[in-house]
């Protein structure tokens, strides 16, 4: 349930993640989450049960942060202002802190499927 990635196809190539990079860092800046102080985890959509149980798993610390980066956004898009520069995301703090406990439910999910589809013979 996790979002499509071509990291993978990318990052095997060193040609082609030389020229993606400043073209994926222009894409992130120009989505505008960070000026809003998101992180990338923040935009996941919470409709799934993985996603769901994903936030159930979380820190308290951090579920606790989660909630008041998102509250903090909505105030500011409401009175339609951006954080100052020194309250914004920063490249090196949006780091991903949601999708490593996601990838790890859905390979918990594949592996209960798998052990209940497995047929024993005598």
């Amino acid at each position: 349930m996790s979002q499509p990635s071509m990291t993978n196809f990318i990052v095997k190539r060193p040609w082609l993640k030389r020229w993606m990079t400043p073209l994926a860092n222009w894409y992130t800046d120009a989505a505008g989450y960070r000026k809003l102080g998101l992180r990338a985890d923040d935009l996941i959509p919470e409709e799934s049960e993985t996603v769901l149980l994903a936030l159930k798993r979380l820190p308290p610390k951090e579920a606790y942060d989660r909630v008041f980066r998102m509250r903090r956004a909505f105030q500011c898009s409401l009175s339609h202002q951006l954080l100052p520069k020194n309250e914004q995301t920063k490249p090196e703090d949006d780091i991903p802190y949601l999708s490593p406990i996601i990838k790890e439910i859905e390979a918990e999910r594949r592996e209960r499927m798998d052990l209940d589809a497995m047929v024993i013979k005598k």
